[in-house]
């Protein structure tokens, strides 16, 4: 039986928290529940507000990326889906997705002081091992997004995994031996994502936003450059990573030229 400490969320005080940002007030906490992103994509649909936040103690069917399962035990993690309606075109998804990235890395360190890496696109890693996911869905037209839902799972209190997953994951209990309050990764992680995206919403300082994310993915991660990496994608490929394009693509240099990753997920071969 697992000793998870008794860490619960204040939403009153959370939302006093986020006064001045969009999501105060809009905040949505179930003790359990299938999936956050689930019911926020349901939710969209029924015209609810830009920056509504659902979060919970517990998922029963907890979603990463390409149709894997995030485990979301009780009281373990913080698991969290930000509707947003953002003013980009379509194209720009990726961008908020990177910086999402970002986001999480700075609530992290802001609330732990860790340093953790970022594999394009979507995971948070210290050193081989996972400990955070994001799942960038939307809904759009050709020109305009109707909604987006950012869905991220961090692993807080874990103290061990099952043998299957032990190898390749983590949580910030087993990289430092302590406990750390959700409330308060919440706060700081929603407070960073709202300056990413006012940032990048903004067309007067887009461009700049973007090579900012650029920037700082580069110093941020040690996937984009010099990594040698298999790509799932269509028939997949192998190579070393050459960078990221100026759309935030990631680019991999292979035997037969440089090749540019949309959509695939990408694993370190050792």
């Amino acid at each position: 039986m697992l000793d998870i400490p008794d860490d619960p969320f204040d939403v009153p005080a959370l939302s006093n928290a986020l006064a001045g940002t969009p999501f105060s007030g809009k905040l949505h906490f179930f003790p359990t529940i299938h999936s956050t992103s689930t019911y926020a994509m349901q939710q969209a649909e029924t015209g609810t507000q830009d920056g509504t936040v659902y979060f919970a103690d517990e998922q029963t069917a907890g979603r990463g990326r390409g149709a894997h399962e995030w485990s979301s035990p009780p009281g373990s993690g913080l698991y969290v889906s930000v509707l947003l309606r953002p003013h980009i075109p379509p194209a720009d998804v990726l961008w908020l997705s990177l910086a999402a990235g970002l986001s999480v890395r700075d609530a992290v360190m802001q609330v732990t002081s860790l340093e953790c890496d970022l594999r394009w696109p979507n995971d948070l890693l210290f050193g081989t091992r996972k400990f955070c996911g994001i799942l960038t869905e939307l809904n759009a037209e050709v020109t305009r997004i109707r909604h987006l839902v950012v869905g991220i799972g961090i692993n807080v209190h874990q103290q061990h995994f099952p043998p299957e997953l032990s190898s390749f994951a983590t949580s910030l209990h087993i990289e430092t031996g302590r406990d750390w309050p959700r409330q308060e990764l919440l706060i700081a992680l929603l407070q960073s994502l709202h300056r990413e995206v006012l940032a990048l919403s903004d067309p007067v300082q887009a461009n700049i936003a973007k090579q900012s994310v650029l920037n700082r993915l580069e110093g941020a991660s040690s996937w984009v450059r010099g990594k040698q990496v298999r790509v799932d994608e269509a028939e997949g490929f192998e190579g070393v990573t050459a960078g990221l394009d100026a759309r935030g693509f990631l680019q991999v240099r292979t035997p037969h030229g440089l090749r540019t990753v949309y959509s695939g997920g990408v694993r370190e071969i050792r």
